[in-house]
């Protein structure tokens, strides 16, 4: 079967038509750059200022500086094991600090802490 020119620019027209393109935004990101417990961050389109960014290692990040194409986040906990490369989520939440009365009075706990 020989197709001349005009059918096979309908074949492509048609699939071109039937083509369906997605963008959506996510929530995911990679580390670019580690720098004294500073991350930046590229690909997390929705993060929030002041929200929580989760890292391997069940460890988080406060998203603190917003801009087009990078985030920078501050870790909270130990950074030396992160590198470039890693990827890292959004949470959706922002930094909270539960207080509650113990035995030694008011305290401040941790963000994560389950108790």
């Amino acid at each position: 079967m020989q197709l001349n020119s005009t059918e096979i620019s309908e074949l492509i027209k048609q699939r071109i038509a039937q083509f369906n393109v997605v963008s959506e935004a996510h929530n995911e990101g990679t580390i670019v750059s580690v720098s004294d417990g500073v991350i930046r961050i590229h690909g997390l389109a929705d993060c929030m200022q002041g929200e929580m960014i989760s890292l391997p290692g069940n460890r988080f990040a406060i998203a603190l500086n917003l801009e087009r194409d990078s985030v920078g986040a501050v870790v909270m906990g130990p950074y030396a094991d992160l590198a470039e490369g890693m990827k890292v989520k959004c949470t959706g939440r922002i930094l909270e600090v539960p207080v509650g009365r113990g035995p030694a009075g008011p305290r401040g706990e941790h963000p994560g802490c389950t108790h």
